[in-house]
């Protein structure tokens, strides 16, 4: 970890960031009068959570669901 003060910060942003982008430092620290005010980190986009099961016992699928599949898919075929 780096620490920097703002004006180093401000001049020299673009390297900053490259050396986060190039792993050589995981966070850096931005000061004022030596005092940490800020940190600088590479982004890093959250993740969708996946709720499984999320409409479990909401909807009910009948057992006979699939005994007119053969119709159905007569019918699409004509035409």
């Amino acid at each position: 970890m780096t620490q920097v003060n703002m004006f180093q910060a401000k001049t020299e942003l673009s390297k900053l960031i490259l050396s986060l982008e190039n792993k050589e430092n995981d966070r850096i620290i931005i000061a004022r009068d030596g005092k940490p005010v800020a940190v600088l980190q590479l982004y890093t986009p959250e993740k969708k959570k996946v709720e499984i099961g999320k409409f479990d016992g909401k909807y009910h699928i009948p057992k006979d669901i699939d005994e007119c599949n053969d119709e159905i898919l007569a019918l699409m075929e004509e035409g």
